[in-house]
């Protein structure tokens, strides 16, 4: 649904004739009787559009006034429908919160161009400037009418990983360029009932039925891998990801972008609110993600049981491997010194980062190269030291940091944060 129209006239007929010339698969419009009923429909719905009936009994003006005060965070379009001609009752209504004025009997053609021109200009306040899609504020309140329809529907989340670096690297225009190909990748599948916003700038939220929200997930994980590489320089192609220089000399490899999506058909027992289905879908997404590719993960109403989804807890262990005890001792000292919890075993508590001595001679590499291809670490960041100074070699273990020996304790430090937020948020 991507516009609601609340329509508040105590006649029989006429309001009907207006919800049926306004009414289309993307407007829906809803008749209230009464100001009580219109009042309850306006708190659960948050119409984009109110249209008030001077056919109500009682102060129309105050009606306006109230309602504004009322809708103050929603900021709904108000107009008012009179058989009167006064151009005093035009201005006082104008004056106490109505944008519009519609002398009845009206031309029905007329009518709904009017109408749709106050709806265009509301969406346009609430689109996404470089998109053009609805931004969050729309799409929360899409959830809400969702969620009060209870219509039979899935949602999916699907999210540009690595967005934010490649945007670092390649620069914001292309960034954006990226974002637009996707877009309409997106809408190359999609119906005309089917409903997309963007949440931020690197996530996207879908609306649709049921029956083809996995093709959907499917068919854009395809689609994505398949024209990503076009937004990459030969260079970053023929090595398989990017590079992102640190301090002194560290080196990091950065992934290309790829998307991640998590689905779920909607469940309308579990009451959750248009901010718990985002989240919930945050954390079904997590699920998806592979040591390299786009991957989608769909949460079926009869597959899923109460709690399968749990809270994702944030996670500070760190796993050191360094055959040097010495500094071994004093890396574990100043991370724990950070409040970190540093263990000794990487299987029972997979940790969000490593820290993986190469070896004089390298001898660890095949060992790092099985931890990256691991499903268990697949969250997990890397980061390998070495004495003998082989960056590609380390790097194309799929390591996520290359860091020379010798180095400063800081700088060590600086990436863990950078590793434990990336691997948290």
């Amino acid at each position: 649904m991507f516009c609601s129209v609340l329509v508040i006239d105590k006649r029989k007929e006429l309001p009907f004739k207006y919800k049926k010339s306004l009414e289309s698969p993307l407007v829906a419009v809803h008749v209230a009787r009464d100001i009580a009923s219109g009042l309850e429909y306006i708190e659960n719905y948050e119409p984009d559009l109110i249209l008030i009936s001077d056919s109500l009994h009682g102060d129309i003006p105050a009606l306006c006034e109230r309602l504004r005060v009322l809708t103050y965070n929603m900021r709904p379009v108000i107009i008012v429908m009179s058989k009167s001609s006064d151009i005093n009752d035009r201005i006082e209504l104008l004056k106490r919160g109505a944008d519009d004025f519609i002398s009845e009997p009206v031309n029905i053609e007329e009518f709904k161009m009017r109408i749709k021109a106050h709806l265009r200009r509301d969406i346009e306040l609430s689109l996404d400037t470089k998109t053009l899609l609805p931004d969050k504020r729309h799409i929360l309140r899409s959830l809400k009418r969702v969620i009060c329809d209870r219509k039979e529907c899935a949602m999916l989340l699907v999210s540009i990983e690595n967005y934010f670096i490649y945007k670092s690297i390649y620069s914001e225009l292309a960034a954006d360029k990226l974002v637009q190909s996707f877009v309409t990748i997106i809408k190359s599948a999609f119906c005309e009932k089917d409903y997309l916003g963007r949440l931020s700038e690197s996530e996207f939220i879908i609306i649709t039925s049921a029956d083809v929200v996995e093709k959907l997930a499917g068919f854009l994980t395809f689609a994505f891998d398949t024209v990503a590489p076009k937004f990459y320089s030969k260079e970053d192609m023929e090595r398989g990801f990017s590079l992102i220089k640190g301090e002194k000399y560290a080196e990091r490899r950065v992934e290309l972008v790829y998307i991640l999506a998590g689905g779920l058909e909607m469940d309308y027992d579990k009451g959750e609110t248009p901010e718990e289905i985002i989240e919930h879908l945050r954390r079904i997404k997590s699920m998806a993600k592979l040591p390299t590719g786009s991957n989608y993960a769909i949460e079926r109403l009869q597959l899923t049981g109460s709690g399968s989804v749990v809270t994702k807890e944030f996670n500070k262990k760190i796993f050191i491997y360094e055959e040097d005890e010495a500094l071994k001792l004093l890396l574990q000292t100043s991370l724990e010194l950070q409040g970190y919890d540093v263990s000794n075993d990487m299987k029972s508590e997979i940790p969000a980062v490593m820290i993986f001595d190469a070896g004089d001679e390298l001898e660890n590499l095949e060992t790092i190269e099985k931890i990256k291809q691991d499903r268990d670490f697949v969250n997990t960041k890397l980061i390998v030291t070495s004495s003998k100074h082989n960056k590609s070699a380390i790097l194309n273990t799929k390591a996520d940091l290359y860091l020379p020996k010798p180095y400063e304790i800081a700088d060590l430090l600086n990436w863990v944060e950078t590793f434990m937020k990336e691997v948290n948020y």
